[in-house]
């Protein structure tokens, strides 16, 4: 009974981070949808520079540690004059590192559009420009919405790394926390049932959401 009740003790204290998460967690996405968007289109288009740069930053953003890259954005950048704080540097952080492995699947949902969508949308005049963001685009994001939403799950539990580089969010509150009490096994099982608390309903909400698209399709 007392664990419980301590675990309840310390659980206000975490709520009250949960308003950083989100901050952290929608800004990130936002930047990784249209970043890894503009990536994905790169890869798949004819210019042969554009391909390389797109593939060289997917392959370095996915081949480090997030962890590592916060650690650079927060504390290497301001050496040569890049000041940011730790929201920001989380936001861009998150964001640049989800960008690449969205661009994978906004890559593969696009390919996986029907070519004879494309051909219909041409011989109906349109270009082939048109036809990419009128047609296969909005077609592609039926594929892509279910595995958009795994990793937006993940981003919001990855938010526990910018505990490193100072942004008071669940585990940097949970950090301090323990360091005033001591309560380390009531603390940290708070923290983890709070992050297990905001997961299962957005896994649950990605499977509406996916299959209410699938049906519409």
């Amino acid at each position: 009974m007392d664990f419980i009740e301590s675990v309840l003790g310390v659980l206000p204290s975490l709520i009250r981070a949960i308003p950083v998460v989100a901050q952290l967690a929608l800004g990130a996405m936002v930047l990784a949808l249209v970043l890894g968007l503009l990536i994905a289109l790169a890869r798949i288009s004819h210019s042969r520079i554009l391909r390389i740069i797109a593939t060289v930053y997917v392959e370095v953003l996915r081949g480090t540690p997030l962890l590592v890259q916060l650690v650079y954005i927060y504390f290497v950048l301001p050496v040569i004059g890049i000041q940011l704080d730790p929201i920001a540097a989380g936001i861009i952080g998150l964001g640049l590192n989800y960008a690449a492995y969205l661009s994978e699947v906004y890559r593969t949902s696009i390919l996986a559009v029907d070519s004879g969508q494309t051909e219909a949308a041409l011989s109906l005049g349109y270009t082939p420009t048109k036809a990419l963001w009128r047609i296969v685009i909005p077609q592609s994001f039926t594929v892509a919405l279910g595995p958009i939403g795994n990793y937006f799950i993940a981003m919001v539990k990855d938010t526990a790394l910018t505990s490193v580089i100072a942004v008071s969010e669940i585990l940097k509150t949970a950090n301090t926390l323990n360091s005033q009490t001591f309560q380390t096994v009531e603390i940290y099982t708070a923290a983890a049932l709070l992050y297990l608390a905001l997961s299962l309903p957005l896994s649950r909400l990605v499977i509406v959401l996916e299959k209410k698209a699938r049906s519409r399709a």
